[in-house]
């Protein structure tokens, strides 16, 4: 696809966090599981089902386009969720690993507030109302989780520091 335009630009990077989305919810219940602290694992299940309502969000910002939803694959976070993978199977003490797993979320909604912020800038300037409340929504609840994490990760990582 060519990228000749700014809407050809904002299509392409809504198509990639698409997919981004969608990864997501395959990474997500995985990393639930492996959590230990009962809050990690609820934050977690609660950001799936957030996560969940995202990839709706982004199908409904797909229609101010004129162009059908349709997924490209998100290498950015494909290289996120191989590294939390990967970090996964640590041979790790569950407290530890708890604080892994929060600084792996934490790179992932990093990534995830950039995408979305420039999305609604663009929405902005292309007159994209609907998709720039829909984009906007999700970076505010991508913007909260990171925020929950941090408070997450000051009490757990005292845990693992010993």
């Amino acid at each position: 696809m060519a990228l000749k335009t700014l809407a050809d630009a904002f299509y392409d990077e809504l198509r990639d966090v698409f997919s981004a989305e969608k990864q997501l919810t395959k990474a997500l219940p995985k990393m639930a599981k492996k959590a230990t602290s009962p809050e990690l694992k609820q934050a977690f299940e609660r950001h799936l089902a957030e996560t969940q309502q995202q990839v709706e969000r982004v199908e409904q910002a797909f229609e101010d386009t004129g162009k059908s939803a349709k997924a490209k694959k998100c290498e950015a976070m494909a290289g996120l969720i191989e590294e939390a993978s990967s970090m996964m199977e640590e041979d790790a003490d569950p407290e530890v690993m708890d604080a892994i797993l929060i600084s792996c979320a934490q790179k992932v909604e990093h990534y995830e507030i950039a995408t979305y912020g420039t999305l609604c800038t663009w929405a902005k300037v292309l007159g994209y109302t609907q998709a720039k409340a829909l984009l906007g929504e999700n970076m505010n609840e991508e913007e909260k989780t990171d925020k929950m994490l941090t408070q997450l990760s000051t009490r757990l990582n005292q845990a693992a520091k010993v």
